[in-house]
């Protein structure tokens, strides 16, 4: 199978996956108590994986940087730039989605809870790295500044997930491995797994389209250089 239908075909997968997973939860997953949010607690199963996701592509930021800053090529700037452009965009989806679940089980949309806070800490990083990218230059020193901020950003990923267990704050712990006391339902579990699996898969998709079309601008941006002026 050619590139391009693979793509394809894993894209018609994660679609499927998706809509599989949003009737699983709507028609099968029973609603939660109400101090957990009621049926508003079924943004859990699309929050926590977007969080995992976006751990995923803040990982491939961080290793493209740190092999860029080592050593630069083409390539590893482009996973850099694709992995901080995916961080941001799951990112975003973890803002929006986990207040509108707190507002439900907490009654207010945000609290500087720690892992909020630290939340809110990385997501600026990725956008400012974005947003550096798309106003800087594609200079040499812009791309290994960028790589740098990279890297910070995902060193402060480890916080987000353990401050919970270090600071405590009104975010709850709900898995058993994490602390906390589990979800009530095999259902819920079911429902959280395909989450997983579907964010997963969107993930990896970004990643590798957004990584192919930067390594692509790259491509002809060199090739633009290399061209004889003919206008003189």
């Amino acid at each position: 199978m050619r590139p391009r239908g693979l793509i394809v075909g894993v894209w018609a997968v994660t679609a499927l996956t998706f809509f599989a997973l949003i009737l699983f939860i709507f028609l099968k997953v029973p609603v939660a108590q109400p101090q957990a949010g009621g049926i508003a607690q079924k943004i859990f199963y699309f929050h926590v994986p977007a969080a995992n996701a976006l751990y995923l592509c803040g990982g491939v930021c961080f290793i493209a940087s740190a092999l860029y800053l080592a050593k630069p090529t083409d390539a590893r700037d482009a996973w850099a730039k694709a992995g901080a452009e995916c961080a941001s965009a799951f990112g975003g989806m973890v803002l929006v989605s986990g207040p509108l679940w707190a507002k439900k089980a907490w009654g207010v949309y945000w609290t500087w809870d720690p892992r909020l806070t630290t939340l809110l800490l990385s997501i600026l990083i990725y956008v400012a790295i974005v947003l550096l990218r798309s106003f800087a230059g594609g200079g040499e020193a812009e791309k290994k500044f960028a790589a740098a901020f990279g890297v910070l950003g995902t060193a402060n990923l480890p916080i987000i997930h353990y401050s919970v267990q270090k600071w405590g704050g009104n975010h709850p712990t709900v898995l058993k491995a994490n602390g906390g006391q589990g979800l009530g339902a095999p259902s819920m579990y079911y429902a959280l797994y395909g989450g997983l699996i579907a964010m997963t898969l969107l993930a990896v998709l970004l990643l590798v389209l957004r990584a192919q079309l930067a390594q692509s601008q790259a491509r002809l941006l060199r090739a633009e250089e290399l061209a004889p002026d003919t206008n003189g």
